[in-house]
């Protein structure tokens, strides 16, 4: 008897229909694995696509990393941010694409999440925030991917989501058998992921099963809640999900942090929404 979950992941990860990944990422990625590779060399080979450097400088140039409109070069972005984080971003040029074929209103989610993953490891002091935004962009990559490549289930979820008022993700579990998080998972290996990043992605609705980063879980977990919230984008769902406690313990977070979270990422998503809405 096929395993059900083994067939849907070879059809979603299926070569020739998933989103294809720039041929400029196959090269930044070889020049990554060698010690001796300069900021220099990676930024010469990313600036060959002028699209992508296009889209990679308004990326790191947006409210979400701390420092908009004062990163000029690629170079410059790379010394900043470093080259995991870069290479993401590029894979996150992929995710707009999909995200804006597949599901209305899940890029404007995304960055939503995005932003406030960074906020929330700014304000808990950690000292990489850019590797939390990545991991709040691509949360949901897992949907809108299985969207694109199973558009038949997809339209069954969605049918689940407005008949029955089921969560997204109890939507997905019902007719794959699981759900965007493990698609995540996929994606992630598929791609060569940073862990850090990927324990976000694939965590997200269960920090605490986390192995190495549940912060950057918890963190994007919260981060998913105030989006919802405040009504930026669109997630599948109408539906805002509680916050598991422990996720805010593992943040180190109180009453008067999450007051202060809130005061600091109300404008800025109302921003994305007035940016991305429609």
């Amino acid at each position: 008897m096929t395993d059900l979950s083994t067939d849907f992941k070879g059809r979603i990860l299926a070569v020739e229909s998933l989103p294809a990944l720039p041929s400029t990422l196959y090269e930044v990625t070889r020049l990554m694995e060698q010690p001796d590779a300069s900021t220099e060399q990676i930024a010469k080979v990313i600036s060959y696509d002028q699209a992508l450097t296009s889209r990679v400088l308004r990326m790191v140039n947006s409210p979400i990393y701390g420092f908009p409109g004062r990163i000029s070069s690629l170079q410059h972005a790379i010394m900043l941010l470093g080259f995991n984080v870069i290479r993401s971003l590029i894979i996150s040029t992929v995710a707009f694409d999909a995200m804006n074929k597949s599901m209305r209103g899940l890029w404007e989610h995304s960055m939503g999440c995005s932003l406030c993953s960074a906020e929330i490891a700014r304000l808990i002091g950690k000292e990489n925030p850019e590797e939390f935004a990545v991991a709040g962009l691509l949360h949901d990559l897992g949907k809108a991917v299985f969207m694109l490549q199973l558009p038949d289930a997809g339209r069954e979820v969605s049918w689940l989501v407005e008949t029955k008022d089921l969560p997204f993700f109890d939507a997905e579990s019902a007719i794959l058998g699981f759900s965007h998080d493990r698609i995540n998972k996929w994606l992630g290996e598929h791609w060569n992921l940073p862990l850090i990043i990927r324990e976000g992605m694939i965590y997200h609705h269960d920090p605490m099963s986390a192995q190495f980063y549940p912060d950057v879980a918890a963190a994007v977990q919260l981060a998913d809640f105030l989006v919802r919230l405040f009504g930026c984008g669109y997630g599948g769902d109408e539906s805002v999900g509680a916050v598991d406690p422990r996720s805010l313990k593992v943040l180190g977070m109180n009453q008067k942090s999450l007051e202060k979270l809130l005061d600091s990422v109300g404008t800025q998503l109302f921003s994305v929404i007035a940016q991305y809405g429609n």
